[in-house]
């Protein structure tokens, strides 16, 4: 058995203070510490560390290249894509028969993902 303490995602970037950015301000995450090179975040009972070192994308990454999704569930998705696009964010929303989203990516390309809290269910087959 495992002892574990906590769980985290770590994310390396090229375009650091832009995605350090986007996460505090934009995304509205709090940081728990940061340097020169990593800040990390609180991330819904979990940590996000943004670090430097990542390979940027002027488009969202394909899934060959970055097969992990960063998902943020909201209570509010329509609010929540209105504040992403006001701040230039590129929102795609998709309602699916499982919920509803809104695919977008970060300085760096990293995809991203809004869904709908009001639909969600722990037990709930994974998207397609």
């Amino acid at each position: 058995m495992m002892h574990l303490a906590g769980t985290g995602v770590i994310l390396n970037t090229e375009r650091y203070a832009d995605c350090v950015a986007f996460y505090r301000d934009v995304m509205g995450l709090a940081v728990l510490f940061a340097d020169e090179e990593l800040t990390c975040f609180e991330f819904g009972g979990a940590y996000l560390m943004v670090e430097t070192g990542g390979l940027a994308s002027r488009a969202t990454k394909p899934v060959d290249r970055c097969p992990t999704k960063l998902r943020f569930n909201t209570r509010d998705l329509d609010a929540d894509c209105r504040h992403l696009e006001r701040h230039g964010v590129a929102v795609t929303r998709g309602d699916h028969a499982w919920g509803s989203t809104a695919e977008f990516s970060d300085p760096d390309g990293n995809r991203c993902a809004l869904r709908s809290s009001d639909d969600f269910t722990p037990d709930e087959p994974p998207p397609e």
